[in-house]
């Protein structure tokens, strides 16, 4: 598996319009083939901040994500959310692996 955690500092009047749009392409994103999970997850003591755990099956298809129709919507609609831009970490699973993932 290949993951990559996607870090999201949105402006706090934003809050909700970036929730919307982002469960959105969440629930858009996990019907892809290459995404094994892709969780919205809200920061407990400061809720302006995210973030996106994205689970991919090869290292190919986070670039094939980023070629879907609502993945480009997604970015383009919180763009004018973000109150900086967002970084991103990528990691390898290395447990649990019982369903074989390299």
């Amino acid at each position: 598996m290949f993951i990559v955690h996607v870090f999201v500092h949105v402006k706090e009047d934003r809050v909700e319009d970036f929730k919307r749009a982002t469960v959105e392409n969440a629930e858009n994103s996990i019907a892809e083939p290459g995404i094994a999970r892709f969780d919205v997850v809200q920061q407990q003591d400061d809720p302006t901040r995210f973030v996106l755990v994205e689970v991919y099956r090869t290292a190919d298809d986070p670039a094939k994500h980023k070629e879907t129709a609502h993945y480009k919507k997604w970015r383009d609609t919180v763009a004018d959310m973000m109150a900086e831009p967002r970084s991103a970490l990528r990691f390898f699973n290395v447990y649990p692996n019982e369903m074989g993932w390299d």
